[in-house]
């Protein structure tokens, strides 16, 4: 039995800033549908999506089973060459045997051990952000604290040099905006133009650290090999470009989408963020706060949708689908799917466990999610010793969101330091 056809508002500014009504409605009444206009399944349900990304009938790409004239696809847009080859070289958009060559190349370089190592650097660069905010007075939280760290920390793990640094937000902010459904041609150009460029600084500087090793990724990923294997150059490059989009995009907007949780709890009379604020200055506090930072991440997606592709004719909800065909995945509902997590739209910093859908779920799994949980946890740690007296400079104003709702960050979060 076909499903049933529905169009969620994803450019609608109102439904960006606040999915979750429309969505628990659709979830409870409509939990798999397809959208005729995207021409996507859509599932809302935790338990549907979590099978999904366990399924091998389902992946990120499709092209390395069946050409583009197999699935009736047309030619490559000319516009986006560069972008559709950085898209096809990395590990995100792969499967079967490249993405598990590609993930375990990039592993050897990408290790926790690599990761923990960072928690020194961070905590420096964290109390230098903070110092100038102590002052108190007004600011922009997303520009003045949640922007600045995620993009050093990758550039540092990089080893990209700070007078190259000016372009990297921009050049991630115009990358993702090609992953929205409804992008724009100006969103094209502007993706386009942003690989190029990324990549063509990426090239100087990985022949650099070929002829002149240096204590970085860029040098690992350069030096890393297995069974006589190594990345190719433009394999490389397009590593790099996404872990510098994947390396901080869900951390800038899953900080700022937090800390706007925990000021509005606290406008309403809760007691969330003094709870943090009282157990900040404690050094056996991070494990709190690395649980406060998944119940953020699960009640406030920053990543609220991913997508996968059929990778043979099957059936999913009595829907027939062919090779090629997009099922979206509805993280943000799925994080607040009552059937999962008890008391799902109210925030419960002690909830354990916390199954999220953040991260994703198998093979393609968040390769850098360690580095993510300990950036946001240590991030909010420091901002509640810091500036314990925090506060929203307008409560009664409405968020402001940029972008769309695959990449949902708030353009700004005005708050006040007393």
């Amino acid at each position: 039995m076909p499903l049933p056809t529905l169009a969620l508002p994803l450019t609608d500014a109102g439904f960006v800033r606040d999915p979750y009504p429309l969505l628990a409605e659709v979830r409870e009444q409509t939990p798999a549908f397809r959208d005729p206009h995207l021409n996507r399944v859509f599932l809302t349900r935790h338990a549907d999506i979590s099978a999904v990304l366990r399924d091998k009938r389902f992946g990120r790409s499709v092209l390395h089973r069946y050409s583009r004239d197999e699935l009736g696809w047309p030619l490559p847009d000319p516009k986006q060459a560069h972008f559709d080859a950085f898209n096809s070289n990395h590990m995100l958009d792969s499967e079967g045997e490249k993405h598990a060559r590609l993930r375990s190349l990039v592993g050897m370089a990408f290790t926790p051990r690599r990761v923990e190592s960072l928690t020194g650097r961070i905590e420096t660069l964290l109390a230098a952000q903070l110092e100038g905010l102590r002052e108190g007075g007004a600011f922009d939280l997303v520009s003045a604290y949640a922007e600045p760290l995620p993009v050093t920390v990758i550039a540092e793990l990089l080893g990209v040099p700070e007078a190259e640094r000016g372009g990297l937000r921009p050049w991630s902010a115009a990358i993702v905006r090609l992953y929205e459904p409804t992008h724009t041609p100006e969103d094209q150009a502007g993706a386009e133009r942003a690989v190029l460029e990324f990549g063509a600084l990426l090239r100087d500087l990985a022949a650099q650290r070929r002829r002149e090793p240096q204590d970085d990724l860029i040098t690992a990923l350069v030096q890393a090999e297995q069974d006589g294997d190594r990345l190719t150059e433009q394999e490389l490059i397009d590593t790099c470009i996404l872990l510098l989009n994947a390396g901080h995009e869900a951390s800038v907007n899953g900080l700022s989408a937090g800390v706007l949780a925990l000021l509005r709890d606290q406008e309403a009379g809760g007691s969330l963020w003094q709870t943090l604020v009282q157990a900040a200055p404690h050094v056996e506090s991070l494990p709190l706060f690395r649980r406060a930072i998944e119940e953020l991440l699960r009640y406030d997606t920053p990543l609220p949708l991913f997508e996968r592709f059929a990778l043979e004719d099957t059936v999913l909800h009595g829907e027939s689908l062919k090779a090629g065909d997009k099922v979206a995945l509805l993280y943000a509902s799925g994080n607040r799917d009552p059937r999962r997590f008890d008391a799902p739209d109210s925030l419960n910093l002690n909830r354990d466990p916390n199954p999220h859908l953040t991260f994703g779920l198998g093979s393609h799994y968040c390769l850098g999610a360690p580095l993510a949980r300990l950036e946001l946890a240590l991030s909010l740690r420091a901002l509640c010793r810091a500036l314990p007296g925090l506060r929203l400079a307008d409560a009664a104003a409405p968020a402001e969101y940029v972008g769309g709702f695959v990449i949902r960050g708030l353009a700004r979060l005005d708050v006040v330091a007393d």
